[in-house]
């Protein structure tokens, strides 16, 4: 003869009563509604600040300095809605095993540092030299850090990236940046 089995157990919808499991392991299972949360308000905070820029200068044509901010912005509450959507339908993640990384090695902090730095000095060579000159610097030493040697080839696709980029932002899309030494030439 079998007896009923005497043990209760709470059922419901909520992280509270998912089949008995407490609040921290439905959380725990769902880990990933975090990165949604991060990027719900990064995406705010974009479309917030593109939307209350203040422009002194005049559009030309469809396309101003708000654009891409918004676009960028909108962008990011998209993947925060499918994120959060898929995370509560049981998508998860791949593990960091599946990825093409060795877990049991350190981090790799000179290429951090490297990386660092090359931010950090284009942040503070940006106004003096330029965008041209520092985003050349940027490119390239972004590069190197990252593992490039190709001295010969690496600073003149850095340059005209760099160039390319400065006449886009400033002529084509009106969005001010400084030229430095180069502002006569470019």
């Amino acid at each position: 003869m079998t007896t009923p089995d005497t043990t209760t157990t709470t059922t419901g919808a909520g992280p509270e009563g998912t089949g008995g499991r407490s609040r921290r392991a439905w959380l725990r299972e769902h880990s990933e509604l975090g990165v949604g949360v991060l990027l719900l308000a990064l995406g705010v905070l974009v479309l917030t600040d593109a939307l209350t820029m203040d422009v002194e200068i005049a559009q030309r044509g469809p396309i101003g300095p708000k654009t891409v901010p918004v676009a960028v912005g909108v962008g990011l509450l998209v993947v925060a809605v499918l994120l959060a959507v898929d995370v509560l339908r049981g998508g998860r993640g791949e593990a960091e095993g599946g990825e093409d990384i060795d877990l049991s090695e350190p981090a790799d902090w000179r290429t951090v540092l490297l990386l660092a730095g090359v931010f950090l000095a284009t942040a503070v060579l940006i106004e003096p030299v330029g965008f041209p000159i520092a985003g050349a610097l940027l490119f390239w030493g972004s590069a190197y850090a990252l593992g490039s040697r190709h001295l010969d080839r690496d600073p003149l696709i850095a340059a005209g990236l760099s160039v390319v980029t400065y006449e886009v932002f400033n002529n084509l899309l009106g969005v001010p940046l400084p030229g430095g030494p180069l502002m006569g030439v470019l």
